[in-house]
């Protein structure tokens, strides 16, 4: 996936529709939420069993494509309209991720939580 090119594409979207003019990074980060919203939404009131059984019902896997393609797009547009590069920072904060967490002190821990 190239990323730039996806906001490229998304960037022409909006401007052949003249709505540059309501992507404030209020506004996409408002759609943004209620996008992720929707995905919770579909979740919301299933059991951890059922929710891993999702990837079983296609009707129910359609919509779960659709919200996280919803969620990805608005957080598209608010990264190009503040000139944010996604790829790099998710690299750097994976990296800061390995340092806040290392395996070691992680690993044990999840296994203890998981027992209660």
């Amino acid at each position: 996936m190239n990323i730039c090119d996806i906001q490229q594409k998304l960037r022409k979207f909006a401007e052949d529709r003249n709505w540059h003019q309501f992507h404030s990074p209020k506004n996409l980060s408002m759609a943004l939420t209620a996008e992720a919203a929707e995905l919770l939404e579909i979740f919301q009131w299933l059991t951890e069993e059922q929710s891993k059984e999702i990837v079983n019902s296609e009707k129910d896997m359609a919509a779960v494509r659709e919200e996280i393609a919803d969620v990805f797009i608005y957080l598209s547009r608010l990264a190009d309209k503040l000139n944010i590069d996604i790829e790099k920072e998710v690299i750097a904060k994976i990296a800061l991720n390995e340092k806040k967490y290392p395996v070691e002190l992680s690993k044990d821990n999840a296994v203890k939580y998981n027992k209660r």
